[in-house]
């Protein structure tokens, strides 16, 4: 039996702390907040996007970083046995569309009760309002490997800690980089962290005309210095500063460690279900029904409102043109716009508005079986401290319970 130390009251602490204990160790969990789970509350919108039902295959199909490292912990603890727990515990789920999984309450709460019941029927110590400001390398070894600092001057001794304090998203959940510095005092290598499940800022004045207009089943693709890094139909949202909605947020996942320096562009494609040619025919199908009609009366059945005039002025057609006056030549300049919307992309929007962190802890440093560290025995990294990120759909928090799970119960 070991003296387990965990840090971090989240999702990959909660669950390395329930591991560790049903292991028969004695597990200490400090977290600096006054309650447990706190960024588990507003995820999924404040409904708990628990994991996603798919395969092993899809989840790593879905993570953008380091996949491979995955394959042990995700075998060893996978989407359908955090579901087992979770129900294990007296909370009903649900599967909605893409797989995705909830509570069936809709109340995040009820995820973050459950974890907390299963903490306390597995005797773990909980230590709230309690942070952990240092970890060394005790200098007492007979009361332990590890000594632990917290904020009120306590040492706590332990024979194995686990580091679960999250990354730098929604750093008013507490997430603002304690265990990157950990890491770093241990001699670990840290791969450049950046803003990731993030809006992006946009440099043409036109978004903010369009503030609030959200754009559905459109084809949003990227190019970094004039090549394809993304490209997928699907919902879009323009805001004061540039671009949000499920698009965005995943593509920025795949560009936002290379926008600084490069030339990165978005391109809306307003009509994906029409060629070149269809949409050719369709407006002269819809100008020969509005043959007298000023070109900006004539397109109202094409476009949302309010990007009639954003349109309008993009093509160079004048507004009050007669459509039976329009050339062929304006017609191919009205479709490159409807189908090649530009956008120029200048950065990604900060921490505090991205769901995850991309970068962390070099996952080299670590064993992807145990989550320990091969540098340092006994210390574990799991969770959004380490190199790993995935897109959105219950994927970041499998990741989570994966590597917390395998961390926990791999201590003795």
């Amino acid at each position: 039996m070991s003296k387990v130390v965990v840090i971090g009251g989240g999702a990959a602490g909660m669950i390395a702390a329930i591991a560790a204990a049903r292991n028969y160790n004695e597990v200490h969990l400090f977290e600096k907040n006054e309650k447990l789970g706190k960024k588990i509350f507003i995820t999924g919108k404040g409904r708990c996007n628990v994991t996603n039902a798919s395969d092993m295959n899809s989840h790593l199909n879905n993570v953008v970083s380091n996949p491979k490292f995955l394959y042990s912990a995700y075998n060893a603890f996978s989407a359908e046995d955090m579901m087992e727990l979770i129900e294990s515990a007296g909370v009903e789920l649900k599967i909605e569309r893409g797989q995705r999984v909830f509570p069936a309450s809709d109340h995040s709460s009820d995820i973050i009760k459950a974890l907390t019941k299963l903490l306390r029927d597995s005797d773990v110590n909980i230590h709230l309002n309690d942070e952990v400001k240092n970890v060394s390398v005790s200098e007492k070894p007979e009361k332990g490997s590890f000594a632990i600092l917290t904020a009120g001057g306590e040492k706590v001794y332990c024979d194995n800690c686990i580091v679960a304090t999250g990354g730098f998203s929604y750093q008013t959940t507490g997430s603002t980089g304690d265990g990157y510095r950990f890491a770093e005092n241990f001699g670990h290598n840290m791969v450049k962290v950046n803003p990731a499940l993030v809006p992006l800022n946009v440099k043409e004045e036109v978004c903010k005309e369009l503030q609030g207009l959200s754009l559905k089943n459109v084809k949003l693709t990227f190019e970094i210095n004039n090549k394809e890094v993304y490209s997928d139909m699907g919902e879009m949202l323009f805001t004061h500063f540039g671009v949000s909605g499920p698009l965005v947020l995943t593509a920025s996942s795949i560009i936002t460690d290379k926008i600084s320096g490069n030339n990165v562009k978005a391109y809306i494609d307003l009509k994906p279900a029409l060629s070149v040619e269809q949409l050719d025919k369709r407006l002269l199908k819809d100008f020969s029904e509005n043959i007298n009609k000023d070109f900006k009366n004539s397109i109202d059945g094409l476009l949302p409102k309010k990007m009639i005039p954003i349109i309008i002025n993009l093509s160079g057609i004048p507004a009050e043109k007669k459509v039976n006056e329009i050339t062929k030549e304006e017609r191919e300049s009205l479709i490159s716009c409807l189908k090649k919307f530009e956008l120029t992309i200048t950065s990604t929007r900060g921490f505090n508005e991205a769901i995850i962190t991309k970068g962390g802890i070099d996952i080299k440093d670590i064993s992807p079986k145990t989550m320990e560290s091969k540098l340092i025995p006994g210390l574990f990294f799991v969770g959004e401290v380490l190199d790993l990120d995935a897109f959105t759909g219950g994927y970041n928090l499998q990741i989570a319970w994966s590597t917390g799970y395998v961390a926990g119960s791999s201590i003795w």
